[in-house]
């Protein structure tokens, strides 16, 4: 019977790492798509959270009735605010994509726990750990490094908005922390709609070429595969290992970049990115290291 059981959670971690893995693979897609589209970043965003929001709906209904408990789809003023804050968040991010390399966009983004840390302990007064701290400090030097650059290569609004956006996401991490009852997911589908909204407010999101519009339904059915595959491998493995592979949607960014729009990003960003990467894998591996140890320890007893 141990055995069986041993067994079944072995599969169960090796689908969680497939899972999550892909889910940072189909992520890193992002910047390879925003740049390959011709149209403005808030018709982008419009068609992207349509494709997305729809797709995502029918992925949360589908889980609550596989479920079976009927977990209630009420916002409330919580969810508004996620919803609201997340598609902030991403209309900055869709347009850093337009104004600097993806390679500064993933790395900046690559920084969001350790800005959600530290926006923790000045607005809730969450403690966090020394390693954290180290981390933190690190990442923010090879940032700086990075968007000292763009003075010289013309793409400090690019990085601006990154950094923007980076700050966007920690809060929504904090949010989403703070707001334990509120149905995430089905927040995040109203977001992408909240988007569809705006673009026809704004901008006139019909008019696209056919080749745009073959783009904008697989980059928002390709942010919908991502949202899901993340969230089904998540409730496999534990945080940290899941955190760990999530971490690799930023060498998928640059390497996508570098085969299907040939792009290179200048030495300062490829040196400032070293560091952050360097900082973010060493500290979600360390944390990895941890959890491992620490279910080897219970295992033993």
């Amino acid at each position: 019977m141990t055995e069986i059981t041993a067994s079944a959670e072995t599969t169960e971690r090796t689908l969680g790492i497939l899972l999550v893995s892909s889910s940072a693979a189909v992520f890193g897609l992002t910047g390879v798509l925003t740049k390959s589209i011709h149209a403005d970043p808030l018709t982008i965003t419009c068609w992207r959270g349509f494709v997305g929001a729809i797709l995502i709906s029918l992925y949360v209904l589908w889980r609550r009735r596989r479920a079976g408990n009927r977990e209630p789809l009420r916002l409330g003023w919580r969810g508004w605010l996620l919803a609201v804050e997340g598609a902030l968040a991403s209309i900055a991010f869709i347009s850093a994509f337009k104004f600097t390399f993806v390679a500064n966009v993933a790395v900046i983004y690559a920084t969001s726990p350790f800005i959600a840390a530290v926006l923790a302990w000045i607005l809730v007064r969450e403690p966090f750990r020394l390693q954290t701290m180290v981390a933190a400090a690190v990442s923010l030097c090879g940032v700086a490094i990075m968007v000292w650059s763009g003075f010289a290569t013309g793409n400090l609004f690019g990085d601006g908005l990154a950094l923007l956006m980076t700050a966007g996401s920690a809060l929504y991490m904090i949010m989403v922390r703070a707001f334990r009852d509120t149905p995430v997911v089905w927040a995040g589908a109203v977001s992408a709609f909240l988007l569809f909204i705006l673009g026809w407010f704004v901008t006139d999101p019909l008019a696209v070429s056919s080749r745009d519009a073959i783009l904008l339904a697989t980059f928002g059915a390709s942010f919908a595969l991502a949202s899901i595959l993340w969230t089904e491998g998540s409730r496999l493995i534990p945080a940290p290992e899941s955190g760990l592979l999530g971490s690799a949607e930023v060498p998928f960014a640059i390497l996508f970049a570098f085969l299907f729009l040939a792009e290179i990003p200048p030495m300062a960003s490829m040196v400032g990115g070293a560091i952050v990467l360097g900082a973010v894998f060493a500290h979600a591996g360390r944390d990895w290291l941890k959890a491992r140890s620490r279910q080897a320890s219970s295992n033993i007893s």
